[in-house]
Formats: C-alpha cells, sequence, structure tokens
C-alpha cells in the first residue's frame, strides 16, 4: 500500500510538473515510470517467492489484476502518460498463475470444508429435541439453505475481484463440491427419516428439508 500510495502521488507530481521542465526527447516521465515500476515489480516477484498466508495471496493477486492496473494506471492524471510507457504485469505471468492455483485450491478445499462443517451442524439439529426455525411463516434450516448458498456465492465474489478468468475457474470446481455436498446432504437425510419416525419433530424436519430443495435449485 505505502509503494502504490508513494508511486502514484509521485508519478502525479512528475506528470503535472516536473515533465514540462524538460525537452520532449528526454522521455523524463517514462525514465521516472519505469523506475518506479521495476522497483515495485522486484517487491512483488519477491513477496509472491516467499511463503504467503492465503490472505496474502489474495492481495498479492488483487493487485496485480486490479489495484495496480486499474486504480493507479487508469487514474485520470497518469493515465494518458501511462499509456505511453507499456510497463506490463507486476508479476511475471508464470508466478502469477502459480499464485492463482495455490488460490483456487486453497479457496476449494475452505469452501468445501465449510460445507461439511455446516451439514454435520444440521444433523446435530435434527437430533435435537427442537423444532425446525421458520422462515416466512415456513419451516426451513436457514443454517443449511442460506449458510451453504452464501458461501459458494460469496467465494465466487471474492474471485471473481481478482479476475474474470479466476472466477471462472473456481466457480468451475465449486460447480463438482456442490453436488457432492447434495449427495452427502441427501443420504443423511435419508438416514434419518428411516431411523428417526419417533422424533418429538419429525414432520416438521422433514417439511424443513423439503423446503430447503427450492432454495437449492
Amino acid at each position: 500500500l505505502h509503494m502504490g500510495k508513494t508511486m502514484k502521488e509521485d508519478l502525479t507530481v512528475v506528470a503535472k510538473y516536473i515533465n514540462k521542465l524538460y525537452p520532449p526527447e528526454f522521455n523524463v516521465f517514462s525514465i521516472y515510470a519505469e523506475l518506479y515500476h521495476n522497483y515495485f515489480a522486484s517487491q512483488a516477484k519477491k513477496s509472491a517467492e516467499s511463503h504467503l498466508e492465503d490472505k496474502d495471496i489474495y492481495l498479492l493477486l488483487s493487485w496485480v489484476h486490479n489495484f495496480y492496473p486499474k486504480d493507479m494506471r487508469k487514474d485520470h492524471d497518469l493515465a494518458m502518460e501511462l499509456d505511453k510507457v507499456k510497463l506490463g504485469s507486476l508479476l511475471p505471468s508464470s508466478l502469477c498463475k502459480e499464485l492463482e492455483n495455490k488460490y483456487l485450491d486453497s479457496e476449494e478445499v475452505t469452501v468445501k470444508n465449510s460445507l461439511s462443517r455446516c451439514l454435520d451442524k444440521e444433523i446435530q439439529r435434527w437430533k435435537e429435541d427442537k423444532e425446525p426455525e421458520k422462515l416466512n411463516g415456513h419451516f426451513q434450516s436457514e443454517l443449511l439453505g442460506i449458510f451453504v448458498i452464501q458461501s459458494i456465492y460469496s467465494s465466487q465474489k471474492r474471485a471473481e475481484d481478482i479476475s474474470k478468468a479466476v472466477g471462472e475457474e473456481l466457480s468451475h470446481r465449486l460447480l463438482k463440491e456442490l453436488p457432492a455436498f447434495l449427495r452427502s446432504y441427501r443420504d443423511a437425510f435419508e438416514d434419518f427419516k428411516e431411523k428417526s419416525k419417533k422424533h418429538r419433530y419429525y414432520k416438521p424436519i422433514l417439511i424443513a428439508n423439503i423446503n430447503n430443495c427450492c432454495n437449492f435449485r
């Protein structure tokens, strides 16, 4: 953040004031921009090659795909000058792809584990002597129906915020996870139906789970 802010502010000063003090053939702005970019890129590369937590990988990819090319280089005061320089990306494409795969693998596992924990909690609630919650007057599992959908949606949205391609790849992966989760859900529900017919709230629990189907569809 500090490097990005410094680069943006300094290049704005160069574009507005320093550039016009030199003859055009000196390419003053281009020299400044290339030096700042090379340093920024070297620091980004150093970070990318070190051990990064998942949130750091997400942040670095956000810089590569969004903050740097859009927020900084498309700035009103800099865009025209920077378009002439052709600075390139903050990271080499191979390293960027490696980070993207790490992020996608981690996010896929995170969502998968989250769905599994959610189902475990739901199964536990079926065993309690407690009536299911009502949503708009109908029995429904807010935990299962809403949490699962929000988990998948929010994960997709975060990935799309990095780039369209990353978002599409994660969506493709999660579309494999959702059917697997639904099969586990169905098997657990069938088991409950067979073994818990004497449960005090057997019928409301059945209704709640049937109502969940509409949300999942």
